[in-house]
């Protein structure tokens, strides 16, 4: 591409790493406020570990949802920066209406609905990096993107911690939602510059779906994606509470150390992408190996480990590990998924990975509710397993490399076999 596009593209994933940034900060803040006390006595869920973990795991079932059934929507009729600008006004009111929540079930419904909105975010950031960037430099722009995850995780934690305890959680809520408003609305105005669903080839949303169904791998790209935000949305719901309860940090030590494990992650996402961009396509489920078996140990290290720190250590090292991994989940559905339907493609993979992935921060809260003292040990030991799950996977891949991956950003062809030929010559000839 010329140097030209290039400045005009990278704006755009500039763009998306805030947008994701702010979501994520918006997703912890359930995970700070089921530490204070004012607000699981305003809902009546004090002491109620498998509620408060319900709490993430009914936004992530929304999240799940939506992901999976309105993205081939927003594929076939809104396009990138349209359905930006939907998902990022819907969500910022959400947030804006949460605290007004009058019970524990409006609240539910509120996360759900929340939940809902952002769940075509990741599908639309993969649908810009296919379209503007060629599958042999996909990697970076996927790992910038994805920074927002870890980036935004590693500020919100201690921003909510500041602005509830500082302030009240009530407030907590309306300046998360002036945030997402007042940033992600202008960034995307500004800098996404998407085709548009007319643009391209016009298709319906069954034929979409269809294609993204018939990825190559499908299958065990959803187990990696499932694991991999199992283990997100674990440690994500219960780490404050941990440092808290279990290691007796202050809430001041708190609101920082929980940081850190995100900012390796940040650090190890970015240090993924370059390695992607370097790997042979057959090597890319190296990642998933190594990071999978690196994130298992460290977590069993936390586990047992003797002192609050040594614990805090083997948390970021993990972290780092399992940062790793997250560029290669949306590559891997960009050189696989037919040409057209990548948007779709990951919504399927993001949708069904949030929706099963949803149930770990309840099932933590039961394994902790059930484990007595050794409460938070049963509910780490879940967060292993999950790499155990990745790496089998990897394993599998790794062994068994496709012979073809899609790999066409640009136009779609008149039939499926002619859309999976084309992507194939245009691979090869990169």
């Amino acid at each position: 591409m010329r140097a030209t596009s290039a400045a005009r593209r990278w704006p755009g994933v500039l763009s998306l790493l805030v947008i994701v940034l702010i979501s994520y900060v918006d997703r912890v803040n359930v995970s700070v406020l089921v530490t204070d006390k004012a607000f699981t006595d305003h809902f009546g869920i004090t002491g109620d570990t498998v509620t408060q973990g319900a709490l993430t795991t009914l936004f992530l079932t929304g999240y799940g949802i939506a992901a999976f059934l309105l993205t081939p929507l927003y594929e076939t009729a809104l396009g990138v920066r349209r359905g930006l600008f939907v998902s990022v006004g819907l969500w910022a009111l959400l947030t804006l209406l949460s605290p007004y929540a009058s019970g524990a079930l409006v609240l539910v419904v509120c996360r759900a609905l929340l939940g809902a909105s952002e769940g075509p975010l990741f599908s639309l950031k993969t649908m810009y990096v296919r379209e503007h960037f060629p599958p042999e430099q996909a990697g970076k722009p996927n790992a910038v993107s994805s920074m927002g995850v870890s980036l935004g995780t590693a500020a919100g934690l201690p921003l909510v911690t500041y602005l509830v305890y500082t302030l009240d959680w009530h407030t907590s809520f309306l300046l998360l939602g002036l945030l997402n408003a007042a940033v992600g609305i202008p960034l995307v105005w500004l800098f996404i510059k998407g085709k548009g669903a007319g643009a391209r080839e016009r298709t319906s949303f069954g034929r979409t779906l269809r294609l993204a169904l018939r990825t190559p791998r499908l299958g065990v790209i959803l187990l990696i994606e499932i694991a991999t935000l199992a283990y997100l949305w674990g440690s994500t719901a219960w780490l404050p509470s941990y440092l808290l309860r279990e290691r007796h940090f202050s809430i001041a030590a708190m609101g920082a150390v929980s940081s850190l494990p995100f900012l390796m992650s940040l650090a190890s996402g970015f240090l993924g992408g370059w390695l992607l961009d370097r790997l042979p396509a057959r090597r890319l489920p190296v990642l998933f190996v190594a990071g999978s078996l690196g994130t298992a140990c460290c977590v069993v290290f936390v586990i047992g480990a003797d002192t609050a720190w040594a614990a805090a250590t083997g948390l970021i090292l993990a972290n780092g590990f399992w940062g790793l991994q997250g560029p290669a989940i949306p590559t891997l559905v960009q050189r696989c998924a037919p040409a057209g339907s990548v948007g779709s493609a990951y919504g399927t993979v993001n949708g069904v990975g949030n929706l099963v992935s949803a149930l770990m921060p309840t099932a933590m809260g039961w394994a902790i509710a059930l484990g007595g003292g050794n409460g938070f040990g049963a509910g780490f030991a879940l967060l292993a397993g999950t790499q155990l799950v990745t790496l089998a996977c990897g394993t599998w891949l790794l062994l068994r490399p496709a012979g073809a991956q899609p790999a066409s950003s640009s136009g779609s062809a008149s039939s499926d076999s002619t859309m999976e030929r084309s992507s194939l010559d245009s691979n090869r000839a990169s």
